[in-house]
């Protein structure tokens, strides 16, 4: 299987990409594999977080060459790219306007479509293996998997400019260093320290998840827009059955239970 799942508990789980899917993702079995197991586990409320990692030297290593020079070959490049983001592309969509933490544990090189990956996760663990690599400029491409969207929010424009034009490797050092990953760990603890973040995060009320667009949205919002925004939010917020338990937990001085 492309994608191994594993349950670490009652709301957080662990999505392998095996051997095979990390090395050349940009697949269309790999691709709808991806996109269903993800996209059940967005839609299963139960679950509050799931982290994201790839196997032995990989992360998510982007496209198959030979499967771009054998499409360019039969004159059906331009169908078989449009297969490939018309799944990939409304998945990060997915990812990032969820309310379902996710966690990328950064185990190896994270490129192309990949790269797209590890960038909308909303937190990023990296091994001392892990590294970004700007793998279009050098076959001819541009940007997709929103990597021209997600870096610069993360590194700024001329950084990513710098980046993309440069057909820049970073390793995991540079990437702590830029703000492009959010943790530098040691190998063994990639999984456990993934895990752990992905428990700390998932444990807040969906609300306070779903602010995540909140984040999103404010670069693109002038201020008054974006108030209306968030009191929308809010608003809604206070109906919820989380906040009557977060106003208990406080009166009561314990921590709230948001299961």
């Amino acid at each position: 299987m492309p994608v191994e799942i594993e349950a670490i508990s009652k709301r957080v789980v662990l999505v392998k990409l095996t051997d095979e899917s990390a090395t050349n993702a940009f697949d269309p079995e790999f691709m709808s594999e991806l996109d269903i197991k993800i996209r059940e586990i967005i839609e299963d409320k139960s679950i509050h977080s799931f982290i994201l990692t790839g196997t032995d030297r990989f992360f998510c290593a982007g496209a198959n060459i030979n499967e771009f020079r054998k499409h360019y070959d039969q004159g059906t490049i331009g169908k078989w790219i449009k297969k490939m983001t018309d799944i990939l592309h409304p998945l990060i969509l997915k990812i990032r306007n969820s309310d379902t933490i996710m966690i990328a544990a950064v185990n190896g090189a994270a490129a192309g479509a990949g790269l797209g990956l590890a960038l909308s996760a909303d937190y990023r663990v990296a091994s001392k293996n892990g590294k970004f690599a700007a793998s279009y400029f050098s076959l001819g491409l541009s940007p997709d998997g929103g990597t021209s969207w997600l870096l610069p929010r993360l590194v700024g424009s001329q950084k990513s400019r710098i980046f993309f034009f440069e057909n820049q490797v970073w390793s995991a050092e540079k990437c702590l260093s830029l703000g492009a990953i959010d943790e530098l760990v040691a190998d063994s603890d990639l999984i456990p320290r993934s895990i752990k973040k992905a428990e700390e995060w998932g444990s807040w009320a969906k609300s306070s998840r779903s602010s995540k667009d909140l984040l999103d949205h404010q670069e693109n919002n002038d201020l008054e827009s974006h108030l209306k925004f968030e009191q929308r939010r809010i608003i809604d917020a206070g109906f919820s059955n989380e906040f009557s338990e977060g106003i208990d937990a406080f009166l009561e001085k314990r921590k709230a239970n948001f299961d």
